[in-house]
C-alpha cells in the first residue's frame, strides 16, 4: 500500500495520464489530410478528383471545393472521397477538409498533374550538380522561370520494404528563386506544355539517380513475370551471400588498402585521376531492394488524379537489355493497374549516347513505344556525351517530351517522334527500309546518311551506304551483295543523322533479332 501522503500524488499523476491519454484519443481523432492536399497544390481537370486522409476510426468528414460538398466516415482511422470532375482554375482557391477539426488548403489551383520520375537524369535539377555537368544556360532559364502556375511536389527520395501511405512532402511554385531546384527535365517540360494550354500544371516529382526499373515496380507485379521472379531470386540470394563478402572484405581489408595507397601514389605521380578507394561490399538490403522505391515513393502518391507520367531511366538496367523488354512494360502495366487508369499516357526517354549505354536498352525502349498503346519515345541520339551518363541538353528533352504529351494526351495532330523502324525489304542487292512518324519526310542531317550497316546470312555486319527514296531509305553494300539484315546506329554511341523534316531524330533499330 501508498503511504497516505502519496495518494494524493498518485491521483494526481492518474489523472494527468488519462488527461494526456483523453488528449491522444484526441489528436488522433483530427481529421488530417495527405501530405499531397497541401497549400499550393494542383488538381487535375475534367476527371473524379480522390481526396484522402486520416482521421478518428467513425469520424465524418467532409471536403469542400469548387462548389461541391462530399462526406465519407473514416475507417480504420483512414478515409477516401471523390470530387466529381473540375474545370480549369488559374485564381487561386480554397479546399477545405472537416471533421471534428477543419483543415483549410489554401493556394489550389486546377488544371493538368503529370508525375515524373526515373533515375538520375529526371532527378538532376536545373541547378548546379557537381560534378555533372552544368545544364546548358541554367542561369538565364531560371532568372527568367516566372511560372506560378506550375508547380511541383517533391516526394523525398527514400526506399521502404512495404509500401507507405504518406510521403510528408510538399508543393513549390515555379519562380526564380525555386527553378534551380526543380528537375530540369521536368521543368523544361512544364514549360514547353505550358505555353501551349495555359492552363496550371502540377509536377509530382518522384525520382532516384541509379535505380533499375524493378526498384519503380510492386514486389506483387514482379511476382507475376519469370524476369520478375529472377529479380526477386537475386535479391534473396545477394542477402545470403552478404555475410560472406562482408567477411572475406574485411580479412583482406589491409592489403587492400595497401594497394590503394601505392596505386594512388603512382597516380599522382604521373598526374592522372585517382584509383576508386576500396569500400566494404554494399548491403543489398538497403541497396538492391526490389520495390524499394515503389514502396516509398510511388505507392504513396497512388491514386492522385493526373494526366500522364514522363519517365527517364534505363542507365541501371544497361547489359539487360532483354530482361528489360519485359521489366519496363511491365512496370507500366502496374502503373495503371493501381492507378485504375488503362491508358494514361506514359512518355519516355531513350537513353543518349553514353559509352556505358547499351543498344540493347535502347531497343527494349523502341519495342515499348512501338508495342504497348498510348506510349511515346523520345529519341535522344543527338543530346548525349560519349564519356558523361549525364548529358547537358536537357532543354531538348523536355520540350520533346511536351511535343508527345500534346499528341497524346490532347489530341494534336502534330508529329510528335522521330521516324521509327517499320519493315524492312530484301530487294536485290539492297535493303529497303521502311519507318513510321516520317512526318513531312524524311531527311539527313549535315551531309549523307549514316550509321546504316549490312549482313549477309552470317550476320558479319559491314559499314553501308544509304540513301533517302520516297519516304524510305535504300541501303547497299559492295562487301555484302546478297544483304539480309541491316542495323541503324546499333552502338553504345551511335553516329547517325537520319531525321525527319520536323527535326526529329530517327532511332537505331536492328532486324536481326532472331
Amino acid at each position: 500500500m501508498l503511504p497516505l501522503h502519496r495518494y494524493g500524488e498518485f491521483f494526481i499523476r492518474c489523472g494527468v495520464l488519462v488527461a494526456f491519454l483523453g488528449g491522444a484519443s484526441f489528436l488522433r481523432a483530427n481529421v488530417q489530410p495527405n501530405s499531397l492536399f497541401t497549400d499550393g497544390m494542383v488538381l487535375q481537370r475534367d476527371r473524379p478528383v480522390p481526396v484522402w486522409g486520416t482521421a478518428g476510426d467513425g469520424e465524418k468528414v467532409t471536403v469542400t471545393f469548387a462548389g461541391q460538398t462530399v462526406s465519407t466516415t473514416a475507417q480504420g482511422g483512414k478515409w477516401m472521397l471523390k470530387l466529381q470532375p473540375l474545370t480549369v482554375n488559374n485564381q487561386p482557391a480554397t479546399l477545405t477538409i472537416s471533421g471534428e477539426n477543419t483543415v483549410t488548403v489554401s493556394n489550389v489551383l486546377v488544371g493538368d498533374v503529370w508525375v515524373c520520375s526515373g533515375q538520375s537524369n529526371m532527378e538532376r535539377q536545373l541547378g548546379p550538380r557537381p560534378p555533372q555537368p552544368l545544364i546548358d544556360n541554367w542561369e538565364q532559364e531560371a532568372a527568367t522561370a516566372d511560372f506560378p502556375n506550375i508547380r511541383e511536389f517533391f516526394v523525398p527520395e527514400k526506399g521502404l520494404p512495404a509500401p507507405v501511405d504518406d510521403v510528408k512532402g510538399k508543393w513549390v511554385a515555379c519562380t526564380p528563386q525555386t527553378a534551380p531546384n526543380f528537375s530540369a527535365v521536368s521543368f523544361f517540360f512544364a514549360r514547353a506544355l505550358y505555353s501551349k494550354i495555359n492552363v496550371p500544371i502540377g509536377l509530382l516529382f518522384s525520382a532516384v539517380g541509379g535505380t533499375p526499373v524493378e526498384a519503380w515496380t510492386s514486389k506483387e507485379a514482379l511476382g507475376s513475370k519469370p524476369e520478375g521472379q529472377d529479380v526477386l531470386a537475386g535479391y534473396e540470394k545477394a542477402l545470403q551471400d552478404y555475410p560472406g563478402k562482408i567477411a572475406d572484405y574485411q580479412q583482406h581489408q589491409a592489403e587492400l588498402m595497401q594497394k590503394y595507397a601505392d596505386d594512388l601514389a603512382k597516380a599522382q605521380a604521373a598526374n592522372q585521376p585517382p584509383p576508386r578507394k576500396p569500400g566494404p561490399p554494399n548491403d543489398p538490403a538497403v541497396h538492391d531492394l526490389p520495390c524499394r522505391h515503389y514502396n516509398a515513393m510511388i505507392a504513396p502518391i497512388i491514386p492522385y488524379a493526373m494526366r500522364g507520367v514522363i519517365w527517364y531511366q534505363g542507365e541501371a538496367n544497361s547489359g539487360r537489355g532483354k530482361q528489360y523488354q519485359t521489366l519496363f512494360p511491365l512496370m507500366i502495366s502496374d502503373w495503371r493497374q493501381r492507378w485504375a487508369e488503362a491508358d494514361f499516357p506514359f512518355l519516355f526517354v531513350q537513353l543518349a549516347p553514353y559509352r556505358g549505354n547499351s543498344p540493347e536498352l535502347r531497343e527494349a525502349q523502341l519495342l515499348t513505344a512501338q508495342t504497348i498503346p498510348s506510349t511515346a519515345m523520345v529519341v535522344t541520339t543527338d543530346l548525349g556525351v560519349p564519356d558523361n551518363v549525364h548529358p547537358p541538353h536537357k532543354a531538348p528533352v523536355g520540350e520533346r517530351l511536351a511535343l508527345a504529351a500534346r499528341a497524346l494526351a490532347y489530341e494534336e495532330k502534330i508529329e510528335y517522334s522521330g521516324p521509327l523502324f517499320e519493315k524492312a525489304e530484301v530487294s536485290g542487292n539492297q535493303i529497303v527500309v521502311h519507318f513510321t512518324h516520317v512526318g513531312s519526310g524524311l531527311t539527313a542531317k549535315d551531309g549523307p546518311l549514316k550509321g546504316f550497316a549490312l549482313a549477309g546470312a552470317d550476320k558479319k555486319f559491314s559499314p553501308a551506304e544509304a540513301s533517302i527514296q520516297d519516304n524510305t531509305v535504300v541501303v547497299s553494300s559492295p562487301t555484302v551483295p546478297s544483304p539480309v539484315y541491316v542495323r541503324y546506329g546499333w552502338n553504345s554511341v551511335p553516329e547517325v543523322n537520319l531525321y525527319n523534316v520536323e527535326g526529329l531524330p530517327a532511332s537505331p533499330f536492328r532486324t536481326d533479332t532472331n
